[in-house]
């Protein structure tokens, strides 16, 4: 009968973007849910969603967008201005990119997505599987990282206008 040895991340996570692969990566209830107190515990807000489809721009790519858009507004991660929608819209495409880096058009994706900030970063983290047939599965990652920006909506539509 072996102990089972308590494996601490703490010093793992050093950033929102570090904080948010590591919730992505989690693989169960369980394992989300201590990632979740470590994160939490460093000061970080976050949100974890899921999403599955083609790897097409009407599959994947815009349900991943709803998604992690949707997520952070209705759990209170980001407010509805433009600083923030920007910096999470630009977050969400680079993590995209990682993702579908060499996919073919007709390829399967199901992934974890996880959102981590603090007062001045927003990140974005995807991992998950792809797979054209069920034999050819392999995992895929992305991330991606934003600055947000610490002015109103007012003071950032502005500079977006001129």
């Amino acid at each position: 009968m072996s102990k089972e040895k308590t494996i601490s991340l703490e010093n793992s996570v050093t950033s929102v973007g570090t904080a948010a692969m590591l919730l992505a990566l989690t693989r169960t209830m369980a394992d989300e849910d201590d990632i979740k107190q470590l994160v939490g515990n460093k000061g970080y807000r976050f949100v974890v969603t899921e999403v599955g489809g083609k790897s097409s721009f009407a599959e994947f790519q815009e349900k991943t967008t709803r998604a992690v858009m949707g997520a952070c507004l209705n759990n209170g991660l980001i407010k509805k201005n433009v600083a923030n929608m920007h910096a999470l819209l630009h977050a969400v495409e680079e993590a995209k990119r990682g993702i579908l880096v060499n996919a073919s058009t007709n390829t399967s994706i199901a992934a974890k997505i996880a959102i981590v900030r603090d007062s001045n970063w927003i990140a974005v983290a995807i991992f998950g599987e792809s797979a054209i047939h069920p034999m050819t599965n392999h995992e895929r990652a992305g991330l991606g990282v934003m600055h947000l920006c610490n002015c109103d909506s007012h003071n950032s539509a502005q500079a977006i206008s001129e």
